[in-house]
């Protein structure tokens, strides 16, 4: 199999580029840009950049409000990203290139597939899946030694953890260089093996599985699952909350690659949850989940609605 070691040396590493430009692939290109990378930002509708850097402005705002930024580090943040929706073209340069598109197989196949012949030979090609196997991905490609996971959580400017997730061919100098990375982003990585669901979702998502059966099943409404795990477990959100936050879709698609991956039934996604994924509640990116998003606020679904 063919591979180039990569760098031996992190201050080689300046280019990155970033495929996807949606909640976390905006949220990566964000956390990089402010720490001083420069940023590819990859995605084939100029209409959904221009939103990603409106969402990354904002955000950069937030920083500032809060003291954590100054105005000029905010400039410099945003003069770090250059958009680009030819992927060619946009990750010719890169040296590390983070796939952050939907989480679709067929789709990350077809990316890596096409990185493996637009990228520089040494460069890692890392994905953000929060559920797929690396070590399939790899296989689209030539490289497998350098393609790796790199599973951040949202909001990514504000989330500490990533989960660094070692395919079976990733080698120790990819691994190890993705690990320095993530701590120059002021990041803790964790690394693990390549096995559905990782660690964060393999443990997460059958708890907010079980929290939805629970109200399929009648057992509590949603404000009194999410009470109950917020005030009883100390949770800073509740399950459905998160849910919600994650998207249901996303929730749904992680499920049923726990579910096939381990052929075990109790990953078996519940009814309701696929239920609603097919009339389109998403969550908050639709405006309804198991809140009510459209009046701007937070408000709980009535029961009658999962009956």
């Amino acid at each position: 199999m063919f591979c180039v070691p990569f760098f031996h040396y992190l201050s080689d590493m300046k280019n990155i580029a970033i495929i996807g430009s949606g909640t976390m692939g905006n949220g990566i290109a964000h956390t990089f840009a402010q720490y001083g990378f420069q940023v590819n930002l990859i995605d084939i509708s100029l209409d959904a950049l221009g939103k990603a850097l409106n969402t990354i402005e904002k955000n950069l705002d937030r920083q500032v409000a809060k003291g954590i930024l100054t105005e000029q580090e905010k400039a410099g943040t945003l003069n770090n990203i250059t958009t680009k929706t030819d992927l060619q073209e946009g990750v010719a340069q890169a040296d590390l290139i983070v796939e952050a598109a939907t989480e679709n197989l067929e789709l990350k196949l077809k990316i890596f597939k096409d990185l493996d012949l637009f990228a520089k030979p040494e460069a890692i090609l890392a994905s953000n899946t929060s559920s797929i196997s690396i070590t399939q991905i790899a296989a689209a490609t030539n490289r497998g030694a350098n393609v790796i996971g790199m599973h951040f959580m949202n909001p990514v400017p504000v989330m500490k953890l990533v989960e660094v997730i070692r395919g079976y061919a990733t080698s120790n100098e990819t691994t190890n260089a993705i690990m320095e990375l993530a701590k120059q982003l002021q990041k803790v990585p964790v690394e693990v093996n390549d096995y559905p669901g990782f660690v964060a979702n393999r443990i997460l998502m059958p708890m907010i599985n079980e929290s939805i059966y629970t109200l399929y099943e009648g057992v509590a409404g949603v404000e009194e699952i999410d009470t109950v795990m917020k005030l009883g477990m100390a949770h800073p959100m509740g399950p459905l909350q998160l849910a919600d936050f994650i998207g249901l879709d996303v929730c749904l698609a992680i499920l049923n690659v726990l579910h096939s991956g381990f052929g075990n039934p109790k990953y078996a996604p519940c009814p309701l949850l696929v239920n609603m994924v097919m009339a389109g509640k998403k969550g908050v990116k639709s405006g309804e989940g198991f809140y009510d998003y459209s009046r701007g606020v937070k408000e709980a679904m009535v029961a009658e609605k999962f009956g």
